[in-house]
């Protein structure tokens, strides 16, 4: 998949994802949100993860605290059908199903959010069927840190910086943070408490050349470790065990760039490589590791044709990634090294009609080593009304690889892939209503999306399969955002989802798990003199979760509303004095049967900053 060429810019009103090239919010038919360093910062909390539940359709699962096995569904789609861009590196893990590892993700590396929702396989390929996100960090030079303690012996730390020397920008973060966590075993007693612990970094240099011309390198590494219930050895069921995992995942990029009035044209090379090494206290069981190597270019030409501004991109791919497993506790039964590499062509025609028309066409053809090959299409159009009013429409089409998991994933007594799965395949279309004037925006949207060759669990739950049925996922998404001014940022969501999985077609459609049927979110923030703040509510209405072991049976989930709030107080210039609450009115939820989270938590801290 092409690596993007992230931006260096927190407006909000620039969108990275929703084409080949950025181009401003209000003019693309996407659905869109982006969250910027000042609401990161202002509500405080420590994990990117936190922020995607501030996303219509976005819903999110742990299994446990912090730290734990992380899933975003968006719109109804899968856990590993969202596309994820650290840094501009395709960054879903190999090793782990393809899935994006947003448990891992230290918010205090990251300036900028973008969310992108709905189809974008026509634009990057495979796992973008639920959407796109884009995790971006800061290029300022500027150097800050913060640190804070809390509740469960949380603790965290995290500075930026860097310096600018002529056409030399660097800019260089590292982040720790940790906690003892809870007991997440759902079993009352004195089980041992489940923490965590996250070390990250990430650094970025860019010369500009002469001729709008730019050469670069970035890249990321993260090493953490968690503590997890997982299962007994004898009756393989749930259990307070002393289970842990360790991961390590890190990438870099270098690229070289052009861009003027009329060309832009982007070459980068990545690698990205993934362990998961899981444990039984000091015990070694087995790991998963792998690599990805990316090779990508693209060019684009911006022309006028009488009343109609053309922007044609053409994009060339590679890739190839290596997979290996391995383990102690099974006598090596699970060890297997796999390859497999494809290469892709995208081309994409964006055009504009004296300000009151923008469409965008985009056509993707995949050609794998190990597949059928895929062509994939979008085509999307934004009519402006008045200035004020807008409608827009978009039609696409999804991919998803199998993972290495779902092919070749190996558990004795337990569960075995199946190399026969193909990739699964997605066509979807939305409609919206847009409003936006001033310090106000607001949009009403309606969505509807179906999957063929879902990959489910066969009838045992002992290996993967196609489904002869078809999944559907339809919605509704309203939103609306007020800035009147520096003192508040409003946002506010809800959503309606209707998610159904048909595994034999004919059969009664089932509703799928760990997917709410309404949810939505509230969040403030902003500064006033000396002071900032920043708060957020989000709720998840009851869902389906299937139990992870014997018998596998259905439950209910209950609704909650979850609560955080951050106040700070700046003492001068350069320092800050802040308290935090998480889980403010004390939910007693679970998003994962069996896996309790972190109840009313506390913490304060400082945050100085320098050169700003």
């Amino acid at each position: 998949m092409l690596d993007y060429q992230p931006i260096n810019t927190t407006d909000q009103a620039v969108i990275v994802t929703a084409s080949r090239n950025d181009q401003a919010q209000s003019d693309t038919a996407a659905s869109t949100n982006v969250i910027d360093s000042a609401t990161i910062e202002r509500i405080g909390e420590p994990l990117t993860l936190d922020f995607l539940r501030l996303t219509p359709s976005a819903s999110v699962s742990v299994s446990g605290t912090d730290g734990s096995q992380a899933q975003v569904r968006i719109r109804g789609a899968e856990a590993n059908h969202t596309l994820l861009f650290i840094d501009g590196i395709r960054a879903n893990d190999p090793a782990a199903a393809n899935e994006p590892r947003f448990e891992l993700l230290n918010a205090d590396l990251a300036s900028r959010i973008e969310i992108v929702r709905g189809p974008q396989s026509a634009l990057w390929g495979s796992e973008a069927i639920g959407g796109v996100v884009a995790v971006d960090g800061s290029a300022d030079p500027a150097t800050e840190g913060v640190a804070e303690y809390g509740s469960n012996q949380f603790t965290r730390a995290a500075g930026n910086g860097g310096f600018k020397t002529g056409e030399l920008t660097v800019a260089l973060g590292a982040g720790v943070q940790g906690s003892e966590g809870i007991d997440a075993f759902d079993t009352p007693g004195d089980g041992d408490r489940d923490g965590y612990w996250n070390v990250t970094l990430r650094g970025r240099a860019a010369l500009a050349l002469r001729g709008g011309n730019e050469v670069g390198v970035n890249g990321f590494a993260v090493r953490a470790g968690n503590q997890f219930d997982g299962f007994n050895s004898q009756t393989f069921s749930h259990d307070d065990t002393l289970d842990n995992t360790k991961n390590r995942l890190a990438a870099g990029r270098v690229w070289l760039s052009h861009k003027d009035r009329v060309w832009d044209a982007r070459l980068a090379v990545s690698l990205l490589g993934s362990t998961n090494r899981n444990l039984l206290d000091d015990t070694f069981l087995n790991e998963t590791e792998a690599k990805r190597w990316t090779l990508s270019g693209q060019v684009s030409r911006s022309f006028d044709a009488g009343a109609l501004r053309n922007r044609v991109t053409l994009a060339a791919e590679g890739e190839k990634e290596d997979y290996r497993a391995s383990d102690e506790a099974f006598f090596g039964a699970t060890n297997q090294h796999r390859t497999r590499s494809h290469t892709a062509l995208t081309g994409e025609w964006q055009t504009e009609l004296s300000r009151w028309l923008v469409t965008d066409l985009a056509l993707r053809h995949d050609a794998f080593n190990r597949f059928k090959n895929a062509t994939t299409a979008r085509a999307s159009a934004l009519f402006k009304i008045g200035g004020r009013f807008g409608i827009a429409a978009s039609w696409g089409e999804g991919i998803a690889q199998p993972s290495f998991t779902d092919l070749y994933g190996f558990f004795p007594n337990g569960y075995a892939g199946n190399p026969e799965v193909k990739p699964e395949r997605s066509k979807g279309w939305e409609v919206s209503a847009r409003y936006g004037q001033g310090p106000v925006r607001a949009s009403l949207t309606y969505f509807r999306q179906k999957l063929e060759d879902e990959i489910v669990e066969n009838a045992t739950f002992t290996s993967v399969l196609n489904a002869d049925g078809t999944s559907k996922r339809q919605g509704v998404e309203a939103e609306m955002h007020w800035s009147p001014g520096a003192w508040l940022n409003l946002s506010l969501g809800y959503a309606w989802l209707d998610a159904t999985q048909q595994v034999i077609a004919g059969q009664p459609e089932q509703r799928e798990f760990r997917r709410p049927k309404h949810s939505g979110f509230v969040s403030a923030d902003g500064q006033r003199g000396r002071l900032s703040y920043g708060a957020s509510l989000a709720y998840t209405g009851k869902h389906l979760d299937r139990r992870d072991s014997f018998p596998f049976e259905l439950e209910s989930l209950d609704s909650y509303w979850l609560a955080t709030a951050r106040i700070g107080w700046r003492i001068d210039k350069r320092l800050e004095l802040f308290g935090r609450i998480h889980n403010a009115f004390d939910a007693d939820y679970q998003d994962a049967v069996g896996y309790q989270t972190e109840g009313r938590s506390v913490f304060g801290g400082l945050r100085v900053a320098f050169g700003r």
